[in-house]
């Protein structure tokens, strides 16, 4: 017990010191993960991949341990990225102290979110496409019942976003 919690200690002065981001969606297999990947990708050929911590999570937990949808997977793998290794898994508590951004997909999550904070962290939290500059829409759709042209539309958003927000946090935070 005792190891674990030192272990645990290390790894949170480790990532102080990185800027933290953790992409929401509804069940963390399409937008949430999607949005992961592309940021990743984003971060690593920026060469920051030390400076930022990236995550994603849902909202609910129907598909902890699953990884993303397949029409996901292969969306993203078209434009590539890679999805590889990415498992669903649910919001916790503790995320709202270790990220520093909190970005949902749309209003239902960001009000669960919201409601799900402690008091005091609701500024870390907002929409991801708050960020998009070339999308007007508020909200990324759930293209889970949709066929492909859903999980391309949804590529479309998550890359204008993460662009910004990766500019953004160079500018602010780095």
């Amino acid at each position: 017990m005792i190891c674990w919690r030192l272990e645990a200690e290390i790894f949170e002065m480790k990532n102080k010191e990185k800027v933290s981001v953790l992409f929401v969606c509804m069940g963390n297999i399409c937008r949430s993960p999607t949005a992961e990947a592309v940021f990743r990708h984003y971060v690593e050929s920026a060469g920051l991949s030390d400076a930022i911590l990236i995550d994603s999570a849902g909202t609910h937990d129907y598909h902890i341990g699953h990884a993303p949808d397949l029409r996901s997977q292969q969306a993203a793998g078209q434009r590539g990225y890679q999805m590889n290794g990415l498992r669903g898994r649910q919001v916790d508590k503790s995320d709202f102290e270790r990220f520093d951004y909190v970005l949902a997909m749309d209003k239902a999550n960001l009000a669960i979110l919201q409601y799900l904070a402690p008091r005091g962290c609701k500024k870390h939290i907002q929409l991801f496409l708050d960020y998009a500059r070339h999308h007007n829409e508020e909200e990324v759709p759930d293209p889970y019942y949709g066929g492909s042209q859903g999980f391309e539309r949804v590529l479309d958003m998550v890359e204008d976003a993460a662009q910004s927000l990766l500019q953004h946090i160079r500018q602010n935070d780095l």
